[in-house]
């Protein structure tokens, strides 16, 4: 079933999504936060997200930087970690969600002197797999065939808990932050997410304070897949958010901001290249 009726209201759901009201832009403001000497912090939102889905932690963390804007034009994943890189100071914190830590990841590969700490949420680092393609594919055809209303009532349920979908506040955010995004946006998220690379390098190579975070609910991308890789990097922590799922960050805001705190805490080394100066 749908989680709300189309018809007439798809209209205004896209007024609504692509309005001003929404047009969320996350400046930094180096407070002291009990964290005096910490880069700030920024988020890299996943397939069709942005600062919507992130509103709690805007709310407890005021220096954060949400990536909004869709990674523009970008169909491949190191082109998205181009965009995020001209938008972010130039040390940061850095919060992956989703599509967003493959993101991040990217980031790792390209420029890792630029990462003080790093945070992996709901998401994964294996190659793509029997059928992924065939089901991306098949959500972007549906989108194309039966209007994009249809492609999200599909896409967006089985990544909230049914705690979550219960919650009518937190389902319209999300739809109309799927409506702002549209189904341009879409196709390239997936054509990127399809063309990734592989990321063992990468891991291998982390040396910074970096958590993996999941929700114990998380069907699209499940606990055991997150256990997993977080082996795979020097000293990463794991930690299971009970009750949440896919789009944890927003589901479970203040679980979610307490484990943010947690990884804050962690002595980061600084970095030896000041060629750039200081953050801007």
């Amino acid at each position: 079933m749908p989680m709300s009726s189309p018809g007439a209201t798809d209209s205004a759901l896209l007024r609504f999504a692509t309005s001003g009201f929404y047009s969320l832009r996350i400046h930094v403001f180096y407070m002291d936060m009990n964290f005096s000497d910490q880069e700030p912090l920024v988020i890299l939102p996943g397939l069709m997200c942005d600062s919507r889905m992130f509103l709690g932690q805007i709310a407890a963390f005021p220096e954060a930087l949400v990536i909004d804007g869709f990674y523009g034009n970008a169909t491949r994943l190191p082109d998205m970690a181009d965009y995020a890189l001209e938008r972010i100071p130039h040390r940061c914190n850095l919060v992956g969600h989703s599509m967003g830590a493959r993101v991040a990841l990217e980031i790792m590969r390209k420029a890792p002197d630029r990462v003080g700490r790093l945070a992996l949420v709901n998401t994964g680092v294996h190659a793509v797999r029997d059928g992924e393609a065939e089901k991306r594919y098949a959500l972007r055809d549906l989108g194309r065939s039966e209007g994009f209303r249809s492609l999200v009532d599909s896409w967006l349920p089985p990544m909230l808990t049914a705690a979550a979908r219960s919650n009518r506040e937190l389902v319209e955010r999300l739809e109309y932050m799927c409506f702002a995004a549209g189904q341009a946006t879409f196709e390239r998220h997936i054509e990127a997410i399809l063309a990734r690379s592989p990321t063992d390098d990468v891991l291998e190579a982390i040396d910074c304070p970096t958590h993996v975070i999941v929700g114990t609910e998380d069907l699209w991308a499940p606990p055991s897949q997150h256990a997993e890789f977080a082996a795979r990097i020097k000293n990463a922590q794991l930690r299971e958010i009970v009750g949440a799922g896919h789009m944890l960050p927003a589901e479970k805001p203040e679980e979610f901001n307490n484990v943010l705190r947690e990884w804050l805490g962690e002595p980061a080394p600084r970095s030896n290249d000041n060629s750039h100066g200081e953050p801007q």
